[in-house]
């Protein structure tokens, strides 16, 4: 089983976004039971807060329910739970290593770096354009899928 686990500041935009369209990837292949994905915050500020309005909004435009989800903060312990530990921008790298040190086993890793096009998500909080993070994350979750998948029939 392959456990990620995608981690923005908030956990209320982006990663939670990262973490439901990844669901839904790997369900539409038929591979929901060999994964697990989960989102969470490098911050403390949104604990307990459900997704945000507009994410949430996008999402279902898609078709892609997030109910039920509420912010959770990132622990040192994730570091050992997860496979992999997929950042949306720079800055998560750097909170990330706040929290769990150091990264021995190379697992954190942003998710446009799987992609032709490596740069960090745009974050909606500050742009207001959630069209363009949800281009970038369904990009970033496709290319990363393809990568985990091709890695395990190896």
């Amino acid at each position: 089983m392959t456990k990620i686990l995608f981690v923005c500041h908030g956990n209320i935009c982006r990663s939670p976004m990262a973490e439901f369209v990844m669901k839904k990837l790997v369900r539409d292949k038929g591979l929901e039971n060999d994964f697990e994905i989960r989102s969470a915050a490098t911050s403390r500020e949104e604990l307990g807060n459900p997704v945000y309005p507009p994410a949430r909004r996008k999402l279902m435009e898609h078709g892609i329910s997030c109910s039920g989800k509420t912010a959770v903060q990132m622990t040192a312990a994730d570091y050992d739970r997860y496979d992999c530990i997929v950042i949306m921008d720079s800055n998560n790298r750097r909170n990330i290593m706040r929290i769990i040190g150091s990264d021995p086993d190379n697992k954190v890793r942003r998710l446009l770096d799987c992609t032709d096009r490596p740069r960090d998500v745009a974050d909606p909080w500050y742009t207001g354009d959630f069209e363009q993070t949800w281009q970038d994350v369904s990009e970033g979750c496709s290319a990363l899928l393809k990568e985990i998948t091709a890695q395990n029939e190896r």
